[in-house]
């Protein structure tokens, strides 16, 4: 429910901090207080549109605050769960900052967020009834939500929504399937072709290191083998003797010193002379069987030709044609069984179909059933309010072409004869905004019981009434109240005395500005402010006592 409301800058509203209870709230206030603030301001909050002329005077911005207790709404609850925005508290704040230059700012839980995450929420925080065209009642899908609700069949729907969803993913890909079969069969014949040429070429992993590697040497062979042959005949042509035999007689003149020191680096020599005599030994290997052979030099540039050409055609490195080729090896295979996958698909769709026809007949069998409760509840409740002759009625019509929909096998609408005769119609074409008001109501009470939406506001919900039918909408109001939040705007003391929490607003005047300030009553000033409505401005000992007698009875 409705915990706290913050409001700063807003309109007439310097500061304002308000705490709701539970049950009834009402809002009292003389006409042109500005009764209505209140209500714009939580509007805000929850995702209204927002306009510069809503920030007081010399003010550079309006800023709202409206607090949630979620203890008993665990629809919101898995909402700001499933966007990682719940708390660790069954709790919820709404913030709307609107600045000047006409741009406004949402928050949820601190967390920024847009006014249609705000709005998605607030549907399921409060149910706004007035008399104004914006009220949910008016939404067909408000309308579905409440017969739902009211006919036990929530779960039902939801199946029948999930089901539809999965039908329409099925058919969708079912679609891209067969629908694309040119398409299919050029791309087949194309990764074909592909997966032929790599078989033909049979690229080994780094074939081409070591192709490069060869290629280098045959490109480089009469240079190589030049080099080779110095090489050999500076370590064995010399004019004082070959590098072997220099390294021995130096070894043997070292070794004949016999000094401990010398002895090591004639170790060395010693090594490095038969170590020189290995590599000489290696280069003549080496040599003996070189060769320059210009025919396998043309073999390896062809080859390493085609595998970089294959590289460009396919805009791969060489190490990654293995990869290429188990990809449209792949591919290749999963088109080969596209038949087998849109007869799997089409079955598929058809299981759907026929389980989505199965619990969408069952979702309107209750439906039909729960219509005809609601009907004659809501056109009891409405004679009772003043409406005698009205007449509820829930009509039902087959969804266009008898399609699969998202919202099953009909569409819902409530309609409203106002007067005996009269043909019913849609409640937004009802002209009369007391009407409205009493229409919402009475639903409101019949599926009291079964709502999800655990706060209600109601405006000017009394406008045309008086009497004896005041006192029902007060009385119903406050039993209203016992099963969810009511917060109640009106101008009728039968109503206001029925609250359990009493609101007064009042305006404030100084040679400045007017100001707006909302007071929460006590009991004394409860009594007080119903005399004012039972008896203008001036408050007798008459309207006093006839106050504290209604303020009394409502308690009871």
């Amino acid at each position: 429910m409705l915990s706290q409301l913050s409001v700063q800058n807003f309109a007439l509203v310097d500061q304002l901090e308000l705490e709701f209870l539970g049950r009834m709230t009402v809002v009292t206030g003389e006409t042109g207080t500005g009764k209505s603030i209140m209500l714009d301001a939580l509007g805000l909050a929850l995702g209204d549109r927002s306009e510069t002329g809503y920030i007081g005077n010399h003010a550079e911005k309006a800023e709202i605050h409206a607090g949630f207790d979620l203890s008993d709404n665990q629809n919101a609850i898995n909402w700001l769960t499933e966007r990682e925005l719940a708390t660790n508290q069954p709790e919820c704040i709404l913030r709307r900052v609107i600045g000047k230059d006409g741009r406004s700012r949402g928050y949820i839980n601190g967390a920024p967020s847009t006014v249609n995450d705000m709005k998605v929420l607030g549907e399921m925080l409060i149910d706004i009834h007035s008399q104004h065209e914006h009220q949910s009642l008016l939404r067909r899908d408000t309308q579905r939500r409440l017969l739902d609700e009211f006919a036990g069949a929530i779960e039902t729907a939801n199946s029948v929504a999930g089901l539809f969803h999965e039908y329409k993913r099925t058919t969708t890909r079912l679609y891209e399937l067969t629908d694309s079969n040119e398409a299919q069969t050029a791309r087949l014949q194309l990764l074909s072709y592909q997966a032929e040429e790599l078989k033909q070429l049979k690229i080994e992993p780094r074939e081409h290191e070591s192709l490069e590697v060869e290629q280098k040497k045959l490109a480089n062979a009469e240079s190589i083998l030049i080099h080779c042959n110095d090489a050999i005949e500076m370590c064995l042509t010399n004019d004082q003797g070959s590098v072997i035999e220099l390294l021995s007689k130096t070894v043997q003149r070292l070794e004949s010193i016999d000094i401990k020191d010398i002895h090591p680096i004639a170790e060395m020599l010693g090594s490095a002379r038969i170590q020189v005599e290995e590599a000489i030994h290696d280069l003549e290997s080496y040599t003996s069987d070189f060769e320059i052979d210009p025919v396998r030099l043309g073999e390896v540039e062809d080859r390493l030709t085609t595998i970089y050409d294959l590289c460009r055609k396919h805009r791969v490195e060489p190490n990654e044609i293995q990869q290429l080729e188990q990809q449209i090896n792949a591919e290749l295979e999963s088109l080969n069984n596209i038949d087998n996958d849109i007869a799997e698909l089409e079955h598929a769709a058809a299981k759907i179909e026929e389980a989505y026809s199965k619990e969408a007949r069952k979702l309107s069998s209750i439906r039909k059933q729960a219509a005809d409760k609601l009907r004659a509840k809501v056109s009891k409740q409405l004679a009772d309010l003043g409406m005698p002759g009205a007449t509820f009625l829930v009509e039902l019509t087959s969804s266009d072409n008898c399609q699969p929909s998202v919202r099953g096998a009909e569409e819902i609408e409530f309609l409203i004869s106002t007067n005996p005769g009269q043909e019913p119609r849609a409640l937004n074409k009802i002209a009369s905004g007391g009407e409205l008001s009493r229409i919402s109501l009475a639903i409101q009470v019949v599926t009291a019981d079964t709502s999800q939406v655990p706060t209600l506001i109601f405006d000017e919900v009394d406008v045309g009434i008086g009497g004896a039918v005041a006192e029902v909408v007060g009385s119903l109001l406050r039993k209203l109240g016992h099963k969810a939040q009511i917060i109640c705007v009106t101008h009728l003391p039968q109503v206001a005395a029925q609250g359990h929490q009493h609101l007064r607003v009042v305006k404030l005047s100084d040679k400045q500005q007017n100001r707006t300030e909302i007071e929460q009553l006590n009991t004394t000033e409860k009594v007080e402010e119903i005399a004012r409505m039972l008896g203008g401005i001036e408050m007798t000992d008459q309207s006093m006592a006839h106050a504290e007698e209604m303020f009394n009875t409502a308690q009871i």
